[in-house]
């Protein structure tokens, strides 16, 4: 009896936790923004509600591709950046190197199952985006 309560207690523990390891097999994929959104001075702004995108896939021997749309609300032009560059992985953190100079590449992206989340601070703007497969 004392066995099978060791068991099930082993079961319930693990049971527990989401069991997502990442590594670098396991997070390869397209990713698109579910959400992406900006809080700047007490103003929230939802960018993809603007046209926004941002897409980025994961590729083996760690290649990236990739697009971030992003709209000029004042009428400016749309700022097109090719994400094209390498990623690596480290622990649960995804970094993305390419050579344009954008949040993308500056922000930490934390990696769970089917889904890389940033949520980080530039200059007093926060970044939030939620990408997933």
């Amino acid at each position: 009896m004392k066995r099978l309560q060791h068991v099930l207690a082993v079961v319930a523990l693990v049971a527990c936790g989401d069991g997502f390891q990442p590594n670098t097999d396991n997070v390869l994929g397209i990713y698109n923004a579910q959400t992406f959104t900006t809080d700047s001075a007490g103003t929230t702004t939802d960018w993809l509600a603007h046209g926004a995108q941002l897409q980025i896939t994961l590729a083996a021997r760690s290649v990236t591709q990739g697009l971030l749309v992003f709209p000029d609300t004042t009428g400016g032009p749309i700022l097109l950046a090719d994400l094209a560059g390498t990623w690596t992985l480290t622990g649960d953190t995804v970094h993305l190197q390419n050579s344009v100079d954008t949040f993308v590449r500056d922000m930490s992206w934390a990696a769970s199952e089917n889904r890389l989340t940033g949520d980080q601070t530039f200059g007093g703007t926060r970044i939030r985006v939620v990408l997933t497969k």
